[in-house]
């Protein structure tokens, strides 16, 4: 598959798979094409050249509704109209169930509130998104996309914004979703260890090409994250998890002496 904007192209021979049930992670430096591949798997960038496949079916030749049904989008920048408060906002997430034979409900209600208390927001259910924090109106955006209920649900970097604490609760969030309801992840995240932690299925890339997927423990190891990264390290095992945990090579004393002497 060959991704590319207008004449510039991020990615050539890209093949990815992304397995059912798994919470898959996507991560990689900046500008690799992570946010490109999640675009693709939306549908909200044709590829140049290739396929992408949702359920075996070319994902251009199904229905609009049909895909928003079975595919929900957290994009990296969502942008909410005007003055729309955050009830409002949760709420178009119901709109592929709705038809002419099918109106707001009491299922929609149900699925709103439980989406916004969820993450958190129930409390802001009357503020304007535009007035919130930059983090709750991104749990916002959360909400939306859970209310939307699609067993697959494609994040780019949901904890954009977010502090640490909730940083996590948004991946333990998205870990019960996976686990307990059966749908099928997949983020974007720029920290390898909340990556390593959470991800069932992680795949790696560098510049517009899939580097390794797999097992994170198998995935994750010193010559990768350098590969990839360019960062020497360690990897030891997280005393929570078990799971990888990347640290970094210390830097030596004489270290910035020594190079500026060289620059010299």
């Amino acid at each position: 598959m060959t991704l590319a904007y207008e004449r510039r192209t991020v990615a050539e021979g890209l093949t990815v798979d992304v397995p059912d049930r798994s919470f898959t992670v996507v991560i990689g430096p900046n500008a690799c094409g992570k946010s490109t591949l999640l675009r693709a798997l939306a549908r909200t960038l044709r590829p140049h050249a290739g396929t992408v496949l949702l359920d075996g079916r070319d994902i251009h030749a199904l229905p609009s509704r049909a895909v928003a049904r079975t595919l929900g989008l957290l994009p990296q920048s969502a942008t909410a109209p005007d003055g729309i408060t955050v009830a409002d906002l949760v709420a178009r997430g119901r709109y592929p169930h709705q038809g002419l034979l099918r109106q707001w409900s009491r299922e929609d209600e149900r699925v709103v509130a439980e989406s916004m208390a969820a993450t958190g927001v129930a409390a802001l259910a009357g503020r304007p998104v535009d007035e919130l924090s930059g983090g709750q109106r991104q749990r916002a955006w959360i909400a939306m996309a859970l209310a939307q209920q699609t067993p697959l649900l494609l994040l780019d970097e949901p904890t954009t914004w977010l502090d640490i604490a909730h940083q996590i609760e948004v991946l333990e969030l998205c870990a019960r979703l996976h686990s307990e309801q059966d749908r099928t992840v997949v983020a974007v995240l720029h920290d390898l260890h909340h990556a390593a932690r959470y991800a069932t299925h992680l795949i790696a890339m560098r510049d517009g090409r899939v580097v390794a997927a797999g097992d994170p423990k198998q995935v994750v190891t010193a010559a990768l994250v350098e590969e990839v990264f360019g960062l020497a390290c360690r990897i030891v095992e997280d005393p929570e998890t078990g799971t990888p945990l990347v640290v970094p090579a210390a830097r030596r004393s004489g270290d910035r002496l020594h190079q500026a002497d060289r620059a010299g």
